[in-house]
């Protein structure tokens, strides 16, 4: 039975193909055949036509665009369209790609000017170990961030701002700590009286015309028993306007700075860290000498909107006739065979994956089209977003690009290798998962303490996938700590047995299934 379903699926008679492809225009559905009262010859002739047109039917759907082409003259306009797209959304990635590469430039580069600026003694890549450890130390580390605040104007190469901030009953800059209301600690006696809730103490400074006149902030005691952090917070203006190469009308930038002298471990180490938030406004009265207002942009982002709503329409009409001719051989063939049931692999065979994703591309280029239009507007600044929508979308269209190639016998090893594997490595990754899993918790459980590698789970899973690739390996066998002698041997063994499992054993399997 499974080879007749095969046969009235696929059509593998070598007549039929024949007569298919003699631009046959008498494609009926099996509605329009006759039925009247006739004998039983006749019913026998109405159903193999019933069948034949079937087959016919049939045939067709699942043929390729080329055969379909010299069958009834049916241009492959779909190919044509998703080519088109390749290419249009190839270069809309790419625009959106440069300008959003200075985007994030504009702000990474702050961010790392607002560090030299404002931490003293700093250098590229200690963020990790810039610490202080003295009471002498902080203050000066405070008061420098504060006095170099104060003197942005004649210190900083770069055009800042600042921002008052009257409106909000706040000064333009706030100096804080955070301590514990009550905290008493006696290492002497093994004692300590601590009441965890916490008390802010905050003093506001705003920038003078002449700055040496506000030094009310170096009276600021700090409470060292007690405290847990410092922040000093401001915001500075800034304008990006390397835009300009690019044709595009420059962003105005509001950066919102935040010190933070975190004193949380109580350790005698005190971190000292920076953190930038950016956020993206229109300019007022932009003003570029010489810049012809162009919008050509907005043309090219309509057309890639209209391709994208052609491209969506048909590939929904395939969906849909392929669902409606899986209704029509479904009732023939409960019909024709009522002791069988047709499986549900059979059924899929008329819902193609192939336009689905094609179907998720177009949906996701249009919501980013749209979003990169309000962007360039300066509607929206979800650039993040928007590169993500736009970056998913131009891969399921080159993807999509592989279900033609599956068409030409000599380019589909891909696709059939896929489909034969595909179960089968399913079911061994979920076994696989349950022990990658395993020595993920144990790992960061036992090691992290001692190794950077495995100070989180995200850390960890990164550390142990580098390994199954060969990546690494001394330097995460040489960069253990050996202050715990049982925990080093413990890291021996846990990594001596992961790398033998997963390398020799796994991958091999892995392998395996899928050859």
């Amino acid at each position: 039975m499974a080879t007749e379903n095969k046969c009235v699926l696929h059509g593998q008679c070598q007549s039929e193909k024949e007569a298919l492809l003699k631009r046959n225009e008498s494609y009926r559905s099996l509605e329009s055949v006759d039925h009247q009262p006739c004998t039983y010859l006749q019913r026998d002739h109405i159903s193999d036509i019933e069948e034949d047109t079937l087959r016919r039917k049939l045939k067709y759907f699942f043929m390729s665009p080329c055969d379909k082409y010299r069958a009834k003259g049916r241009k492959p306009y779909k190919l044509v369209l998703q080519v088109i797209k390749v290419v249009i959304f190839t270069i809309q990635l790419v625009l959106f790609g440069l300008s959003n590469q200075m985007v994030v430039t504009f702000k990474e580069e702050n961010t790392v000017t607002f560090k030299h600026i404002f931490l003293k003694d700093y250098s590229d890549g200690a963020d990790d170990t810039y610490a202080v450890y003295t009471q002498n130390d902080f203050y000066e580390h405070m008061y420098y961030a504060v006095d170099q605040y104060l003197h942005l104007h004649d210190t900083s190469i770069g055009r800042y701002a600042y921002v008052r901030r009257k409106e909000e009953n706040r000064s333009a800059l706030m100096l804080c700590q955070h301590y514990f209301k009550r905290g008493r600690i006696d290492p002497a006696n093994d004692t300590f009286n601590i009441d965890p809730a916490v008390k802010t103490d905050c003093i506001g400074v705003e920038p003078q015309e002449t700055p040496y006149l506000d030094t009310d902030y170096r009276n600021f005691t700090l409470k060292f028993h007690k405290l847990i952090n410092v922040t000093i917070q401001f915001d500075l203006k800034a304008i990006n306007i390397q835009t300009i190469i690019n044709n595009e009308v420059p962003d105005c930038y509001r950066f919102s700075i935040t010190i933070t002298f975190n004193n949380k471990a109580h350790s005698g180490k005190v971190k000292i860290s920076l953190d930038n938030e950016a956020r993206i406004r229109e300019c007022k009265y932009p003003s570029i000498s010489g810049q012809r207002d162009d919008y050509y942009r907005l043309a090219f982002d309509i057309i890639v909107i209209l391709v994208c709503l052609v491209s969506f329409i048909l590939c929904a009409r395939s969906i849909v006739n392929g669902l409606r001719l899986e209704q029509e051989f479904v009732k023939y063939f409960q019909t024709r065979y009522p002791t069988h049931r047709l499986s549900i692999s059979d059924r899929c065979e008329f819902l193609n994956s192939w336009y689905i994703l094609l179907i998720i591309s177009d949906i996701f280029t249009l919501v980013g089209t749209i979003m990169k239009i309000e962007i360039d507007f300066k509607i929206l600044v979800s650039y993040d977003a928007c590169s993500i929508l736009l970056g998913t979308s131009t891969l399921f269209v080159w993807v999509g690009v592989i279900r033609y190639l599956n068409f030409f016998h000599k380019y589909n090893i891909l696709i059939v290798t896929l489909r034969a594997s595909f179960p089968n490595v399913i079911r061994f990754c979920c076994c696989v998962a349950v022990i990658y899993l395993g020595y993920c918790f144990c790992g960061w459980i036992v090691l992290g303490p001692y190794h950077v590698k495995f100070r989180s789970l995200s850390m960890v899973s990164e550390c142990l996938f580098s390994l199954i690739n060969g990546d690494d390996m001394f330097a995460t066998f040489s960069e253990m700590q050996q202050n715990s002698y049982l925990v080093w041997l413990f890291s021996q063994l846990y990594l001596y047995t992961f790398i033998s499992l997963f390398i020799y054993m796994v991958l091999s399997l892995f392998i395996a299934l899928i050859t």
